[in-house]
């Protein structure tokens, strides 16, 4: 069968890849790559790749029916009566390309979890790239057909369609820019770690919509169980980072020792706990204003201090209220 990957086919693409590692090693070796040199290694690389069989096993098996990849309750309600036939054909082909999409991010999480080195994770980046924008696509020609501009179905695929592009434009032009060239490994897991949670998250949340679309009534969190945790720790975060942000800036305001006992109290508690729940890279910057204030003795010297914590502070606080999993939960200063 054309899409049985064997044993033989792994050891013969391994072959494969070891020629052009070879080569590919000649090259980086030489001084400079003029463009015609670099043309053609380009084109021998394409050529090999396509015409191996096992790529093409590989390809079946990564563009095979999506569908298999949702939650087993969305799984069903695509299979319910709630579209017309169109309609439903139209929903069947969207969910299956975001579910392929998902089930890639998956691949860089488990990268992120298991410290495994990132650099490689820009192919799988450039894939989930690739497929986004052919899906936006598919999803914006599917919108000018559209007879009822008014109709829920409609309105989803627009929201789906925005939303992608939204995300898309966060991680490709701004998180990801730049990533090959970063030498530290840390900024590399931090850079890594934002665009897969800002792309996971916003695609879980665009499957979401849909499942509300054929059962207004389904509760989100029972589809996707890591959104409840995510929602959790979010909640906790945000309540835990505006209570910090008042002790600061009582702190600022009145430095006597009560206040300021409070406030490196309230702080100590937050690098114990809450911070666990915030991307690596604000993690840093907060673990070095926790140094700065714990080393500052003099109060006269502590107040810049301080009021460049609170500015950052109130920055992070509404990175955090932005989060995906909060927008069916605004902030509320009584809590």
């Amino acid at each position: 069968m054309l899409d049985v990957v064997s044993v033989e086919d792994c050891d013969d693409f391994v072959l494969v890849l070891r020629d052009i590692i070879t080569l590919n090693n000649s090259f980086i070796k030489g001084e400079s790559l003029r463009f015609d040199a670099w043309k053609a290694w380009n084109t021998l690389l394409v050529e090999k790749l396509r015409s191996s069989e096992t790529i093409q096993k590989f390809a079946v098996h990564s563009n095979r029916d999506g569908i298999r990849y949702l939650p087993a309750d969305l799984q069903q309600l695509l299979k319910g009566k709630h579209l017309p036939f169109s309609d439903q054909a139209d929903l069947h082909e969207v969910l299956s390309r975001f579910a392929i999409i998902i089930r890639s991010l998956g691949v860089i999480g488990a990268m992120l979890r298991n410290d495994e080195p990132l650099k490689p994770s820009v192919l799988i980046f450039a894939k989930v790239y690739e497929r986004s924008q052919e899906l936006i696509s598919f999803i914006d020609n599917r919108l000018t057909r559209f007879k009822d501009e008014g109709a829920e179905l409609f309105a989803s695929l627009d929201s789906a369609s925005y939303t992608a592009s939204l995300e898309l434009k966060k991680v490709y032009q701004q998180e990801l820019t730049g990533l090959t060239a970063i030498r530290p490994a840390p900024s590399i897991h931090a850079k890594v770690e934002t665009a897969y949670s800002l792309l996971n998250d916003g695609f879980e949340q665009i499957l979401a919509g849909f499942a509300r679309l054929m059962e207004p009534g389904i509760v989100v969190t029972e589809l996707f169980p890591s959104v409840q945790l995510k929602l959790d720790q979010s909640l906790s975060l945000r309540s835990h980072l505006w209570n910090l942000l008042q002790a600061v800036q009582t702190a600022e305001k009145t430095p006597e020792k009560p206040l300021l006992d409070d406030m490196k109290k309230k702080l100590t508690g937050f690098m114990d706990e809450p911070i666990r729940f915030l991307f690596f890279k604000d993690k840093e910057t907060l673990e070095r204003f926790t140094e700065e204030i714990v080393a500052t003795n003099d109060n006269k010297d502590l107040v810049p201090i301080l009021h460049r914590f609170g500015a950052y502070l109130e920055t992070l606080f509404g990175l955090v209220n932005m989060r995906t999993v909060l927008g069916d939960h605004p902030f509320n200063k009584t809590l």
